[in-house]
């Protein structure tokens, strides 16, 4: 395979767990790598493999790194007298939350002719959005429990308690809380509106049963390629500090314990999801199990290290994707029309 580049980092609230997941699968990935940082004024750096620790970023020594900007199918390295070319067809997003999930390196990364793992522009806007995630799944019939947007001038809510209330733009569980009375959903929400004017709020039950499958379509094979299915294991809910720990993992996991009806249904609904839009992406959809039916609760269109563990051989995840990598169509322009007006004065 030809050399790969992770790039992670980026100007967003998750930038640190950007940076977990890199360490993650540079521990995972046996091809040849390059690792891109983008710090949070969106220069970029090279980094070489053996300063990818945590504390080479949190010390900042990482500027001593040579910089980069993206190059047509590559990347130009900065020295103090020249430049250097350093070509590289692949790529892959790794940046959590926004510049990466928001579909802005999605678009550098088509406009410099990468192949690339990551969602499209229009998956991001969809995925990057909670409450267009909720619309998204009710066109396509996929199960949602209730919920409602609010926003800084409208914070009223019909939902009985207790209510989760979640950024909307937000992951990593940046910011989510439960709220069991009113005083509690006014202090919660004004927290969400530190980090996003859009907020979402969820009825929260108590003992729900959540699980995350991963997957991705191969277009060489005209195939879905579904991960394990993992039951979540959380106290209430996923708190910051459980969830990252826990997508730090790099070993393999086990398969949940569920019928073969619900786990069908739960590969209907993410093929449902991912659709043609999520093409050239590895996704991780969180679902519950309510009264015996699956409700989607998440897209989250760049997971935690990629979900390398949920699957038995990620490697030829990755792989698959690169070579069966749809490009967009190309555009031949002839001029006809304006040589039409030409000749035609």
């Amino acid at each position: 395979m030809k050399k790969t580049a992770v790039i992670f980092g980026g100007n967003s609230y998750e930038h640190e767990i950007s940076i977990i997941s890199a360490i993650s699968l540079s521990g995972i990935l046996k091809q040849e790598l390059i690792f891109i940082f983008i710090d949070n004024k969106r220069e970029m750096f090279l980094i070489e493999s053996k300063n990818l620790k945590a504390s080479y970023f949190s010390s900042l020594d990482y500027k001593k790194s040579s910089k980069v900007v993206f190059e047509n199918k590559g990347f130009l390295k900065q020295g103090f007298l020249k430049t250097t070319s350093i070509k590289c067809e692949n790529a892959i997003n790794l940046i959590h939350g926004k510049d990466g999930e928001d579909g802005t390196i999605t678009s550098l990364l088509k406009w410099f002719d990468f192949k690339y793992i990551s969602p499209s522009i229009e998956a991001s806007a969809i995925s990057y959005n909670k409450i267009l995630t909720k619309i998204y799944a009710k066109e396509i019939n996929v199960n949602i429990l209730d919920y409602e947007a609010i926003n800084k001038t409208n914070t009223k809510t019909k939902l009985n308690f207790p209510i989760i209330v979640k950024p909307s733009t937000l992951g990593s569980s940046i910011a989510i809380n439960i709220a069991n009375n009113k005083d509690e959903l006014d202090y919660f929400i004004d927290i969400a509106l530190e980090y996003d004017d859009k907020i979402l709020l969820e009825p929260f039950i108590l003992g729900i049963k959540e699980y995350n499958l991963a997957g991705y379509f191969n277009t060489n094979e005209n195939k879905f390629h579904f991960s394990k299915i993992e039951e979540v294991k959380k106290d209430k809910m996923l708190d910051f500090d459980t969830k990252y720990l826990d997508f730090a993992r790099e070993e393999s996991i086990k398969e949940a314990d569920i019928n073969e009806n619900l786990k069908k249904e739960m590969k209907e609904a993410f093929s449902k999801i991912y659709n043609t839009m999520f093409i050239n992406s590895i996704i991780r959809c969180d679902f519950f199990i309510y009264e015996n039916k699956v409700f989607l609760n998440e897209i989250n269109s760049i997971p935690g290290s990629m979900a390398n563990y949920l699957f038995d051989d990620f490697e030829k995840a990755v792989h698959n994707i690169f070579s069966s990598f749809k490009k967009d169509k190309k555009i031949n322009i002839e001029y006809s029309y304006i040589e039409n007006i030409r000749k035609a004065k």
